[in-house]
């Protein structure tokens, strides 16, 4: 679904005539629907606290012996939650994290030598030490992560981008959220009963990020008990 069928969708509980065009529009109404749905669309990938499984991305730190703080990819929006970086010198074991930047640096300057290697983030860049504080990651070595992509909008050619601009652009995380979320913030924004309406997309949400998660682990076969274990009585005791 686009975001023009998102937002005519969502028109008539908006109390607002249904739109023939959004994007490329100039009418005080066509210019807050646009900041509307791109605000909501943010409030929805980012603000509710999810690493969706549709926004993560796998990003690579190439080593070439010399550099040791390393630009995040152009789509970067936050680590992960549980974020590791996995190098390939040392696939069984992840570099050590510090998010602390006093100990960072006392690491630093105590020359520690971590085992496998350590990071931390520090003026927007992932800064990775292998051995002290001057040993860079090999030419030809690589970091591999998961982070949350910026680029929560797709256009008609199937290309990301971080925000609807065009009529024909597609939400990448659930349409029915982005159309509740639109509802509600628009009826708060003008002045409206909103409540019910908030009500209904925190509802949607928590199912929706509930369910966006893998699959649970399959059962096959007839159920194993242990030995000498018998079921409970599947009858109904009725007291006399």
């Amino acid at each position: 679904m686009t975001v023009l069928s998102a937002i005519q969708r969502a028109s008539s509980r908006m109390g607002i005539a249904r739109p023939d065009q959004v994007f490329g529009g100039t009418s005080p109404t066509q210019l807050r629907l646009q900041d509307t749905v791109n605000d909501v669309a943010a409030m929805i990938a980012f603000d509710s606290g999810r690493d969706w499984t549709m926004l993560k991305t796998l990003g690579t730190f190439a080593g070439d012996g010399a550099t040791l703080g390393f630009p995040f990819p152009d789509d970067y929006k936050r680590m992960l939650k549980k974020a590791k970086l996995w190098p390939s010198a040392s696939p069984n074991s992840p570099f050590t994290y510090y998010p602390d930047s006093d100990t960072w640096l006392g690491t630093q300057v105590q020359s520690f030598q971590p085992v496998v290697g350590a990071w931390t983030i520090l003026g927007g860049l992932v800064q990775i030490r292998v051995g002290g504080a001057t040993s860079p990651m090999g030419l030809g070595d690589t970091a591999q992560f998961y982070y949350l992509t910026s680029n929560i909008v797709k256009d008609n050619a199937s290309l990301l981008k971080p925000e609807f601009t065009a009529d024909t652009d597609m939400f990448r995380l659930d349409e029915r959220l982005l159309r509740l979320a639109m509802i509600y913030r628009w009826k708060q924004d003008h002045q409206m009963d909103y409540a019910e309406a908030m009500a209904d997309y925190q509802d949607a949400l928590a199912t929706t990020a509930g369910a966006d998660k893998g699959s649970n682990i399959l059962v096959v076969g007839e159920q194993r008990l242990p030995t000498g274990m018998e079921y409970a009585f599947p009858g109904t005791v009725v007291p006399n």
